[in-house]
């Protein structure tokens, strides 16, 4: 029997459409990029919509333009999902959250139209509804190549029979039999959606987040004798993560300025001791980890964190004020109100207003890292007489896009003025825009600026009696920290007390900046081994 080029045609694009409406919902993120693959798996729900769509055809006949397009619509909304699930792991190493990631698009948004340039943004944003269109133009006309197909019995009985045995097969993998099945099959979409709307009604009503924060052991209060009045000085560096020591490639570059700092903990006669921590979060959502440090309550979603602002709760801060120390919030980062100040207790809160910059302006975050130190050393470091400082300081200089890096400034005293970078040096650092597809150079390269800034300090105020805690919030997305990296982030303590140093070691800290490969606790536990270290 002769078949016609026009039917080995038919059947060829009716192939591609079953290919293209399987491969909408199936597909694979390439790692660590935003493009896709597929792994030639399966659909259960194509199927089902394929069994749904014959059915139809057979007793009620072909769908109307009206009923197609919903349906393309219904088809594009679950690709979208399927991207949102396999792309988010990739590049930012958790997985999406639609309650609380789609509260702060428009941050995101903010501040890539600030730190890129306006027409790319107008145009990524016009690509992204045209792909949208054309995802749903391509879907809508792979769908009408089946509901042609379907107009005929032989159709019907082809698709019908194939949705059929695909839907028992992938039946048969939930099954007792011996049988692996479901291995051919990827993960519904429905189940994505499903996920995020049960996470929302928890979220809304707290009650997983009541019974974390009700079974959590509040700080206990410790006396401090070992800081003998010295001033503790709780800095979050921004993405600082353990792949600044794990990979190889982000390592070297962060190791010059890690080699000054050392040199300047041993030039002011300091010592610093060293470990990694298990983050609660993931190349983002630093408060987790700040309110997990100043609460030690294991804080790891939006609902946790919400309720836990309405508690009445110890925090470092409160705690140290009860030992006679004044806690100041450094925040560059605060442009607006910030009302969680009030529950953590804190004397003074310097944000970005407070902090009167007018200097050169790096990116999104505005303020070097340095000047925000600069300027607390002045306004609160020496004065005199005064109490000893409790100082909460997260940095922005980390935060990604990573760049413009700002230039280390060897005089302190000329980061407060209105030009506090020579010409050079400034056009140099503001010349390097954001490197979206590799970001690991700009990376390593700010906390290579940080440990420059750290050391400077250091020296320049080689008499401050002072505990500096240097931790990382959470490690930077996985398109920079890689494929399956950990969660755990380095902590630093420098102080010049040995008696304190010796402590942490006997808690499981190393001597010197290179942490043990192990995390030694998770976040929230590691107020109360610094505590005890601070105490006799």
């Amino acid at each position: 029997m002769r078949v016609s080029l026009a039917a080995i045609r038919e059947w060829a694009l009716l192939a591609l459409a079953l290919f293209v409406l399987n491969f909408a919902v199936t597909f694979h993120n390439v790692w660590p990029t935003w493009w896709i693959t597929t792994r030639y798996e399966l659909s259960v729900e194509m199927a089902v919509l394929l069994l749904a769509l014959t059915l139809h055809a057979r007793f009620v006949g072909a769908l109307s333009p009206r009923m197609l397009t919903a349906v393309a619509l219904l088809l594009t909304f679950m690709a979208v999902g399927r991207y949102a699930e396999v792309t988010a792991p990739a590049l930012y190493g958790r997985a999406v959250n639609l309650y609380w990631d789609a509260q702060y698009l428009p941050h995101v948004a903010a501040m890539l139209a600030e730190v890129s340039n306006p027409m790319r943004v107008i145009a990524l944003i016009a690509a992204c509804l045209a792909l949208l269109v054309g995802v749903y133009a391509v879907l809508r006309i792979a769908l009408g190549r089946v509901v042609a197909t379907l107009a005929s019995r032989a159709g019907q009985r082809m698709l019908g029979a194939g949705a059929a045995v695909l839907i028992g097969v992938y039946a048969i993998g939930h099954t007792s039999l011996p049988l692996r099945t479901l291995k051919y099959f990827s993960l519904p979409v429905v189940h994505t959606y499903w996920q995020q709307a049960e996470f929302i009604a928890a979220a809304l009503s707290d009650t997983a987040a009541a019974e974390m924060l009700s079974t959590a052991e509040p700080l206990e209060q410790f006396a401090l004798s070992r800081l003998e009045g010295a001033d503790v000085i709780v800095q979050f560096v921004e993405s600082y993560g353990a792949t600044s020591f794990d990979a190889p490639e982000i390592a070297a570059i962060v190791e010059p300025g890690r080699k000054e700092f050392t040199a300047a903990v041993a030039a002011t006669n300091r010592r610093v001791a060293s470990a990694f921590v298990e983050s609660p979060t993931f190349g983002g959502a630093s408060w987790f980890a700040h309110s997990s440090f100043m609460t030690g309550i294991d804080v790891r979603d939006r609902g946790a964190y919400d309720l836990l602002l309405t508690q009445d709760r110890i925090t470092l801060s409160r705690g140290f004020a009860a030992q006679g120390y004044r806690s100041v919030a450094l925040m560059p980062g605060l442009k607006n109100e910030w009302p969680e100040g009030a529950f953590y207790g804190f004397a003074a809160i310097y944000g970005e207003r407070a902090l009167a910059y007018r200097g050169p302006e790096f990116g999104w975050w505005r303020i070097p890292d340095q000047y925000s130190l600069a300027r607390l050393a002045a306004q609160e470091m020496q004065p005199a007489p005064r109490q000893p400082l409790f100082i909460f300081f997260p940095t922005i200089s980390t935060h990604v896009p990573f760049r413009p890096v700002p230039p280390y400034q060897p005089d302190w005293q000329r980061m407060l003025s209105p030009q506090p970078y020579d010409a050079a040096p400034l056009d140099a650092s503001l010349a390097l825009l954001p490197e979206w597809t590799n970001m690991r150079p700009a990376y390593g390269e700010t906390l290579a600026y940080t440990f420059r800034y750290l050391g400077g300090f250091l020296r320049a105020h080689a008499d401050a009696r002072v505990v500096w805690i240097v931790v990382g919030d959470h490690q930077p997305a996985a398109s920079v920290s890689g494929e399956g990296a950990r969660w755990d982030v380095p902590v630093h303590v420098v102080s010049g007390n040995s008696a304190i140093i010796d402590a942490l070691l006997e808690h499981g800290f190393t001597e010197g900046l290179t942490p043990a490969t192990t995390a030694l606790a998770p976040m929230h536990e590691l107020p109360v081994l610094l505590l005890e270290a601070f105490t006799e």
